[in-house]
């Protein structure tokens, strides 16, 4: 496959809190989001818990990871971690 393909790609990327590193070769992410009620107009935090794929079992609970989307893995897992404290992971 052509690498300058792969290199376009628009990948979302994620900054979390690892909350759970109990299974292998993934983590549990703590995404938080601070968006605006509709209605009310009050600001709220909205929490999600997304699983992410860590080949090497690099991070650890409370770490601040950024993790991208990628190819689905598994059934919950269409994510991998990138970053882990600020430090690129291979």
């Amino acid at each position: 496959m052509d690498t300058n393909k792969i290199d376009k790609v628009n990948r979302k990327k994620i900054d979390g809190t690892v909350v759970s590193d109990k299974m292998q070769k993934t983590v549990t992410v703590l995404v938080e989001r601070y968006v605006k009620h509709p209605k009310y107009q009050k600001f709220i935090i909205k929490t999600k818990k997304i699983k992410a794929h860590d080949e090497n079992s690099v991070a650890k609970i409370g770490d601040k990871v950024t993790i991208e989307s990628c190819r689905p893995i598994s059934k919950d897992k269409t994510f991998r971690v990138v970053l882990v404290n600020g430090k690129k992971i291979n």
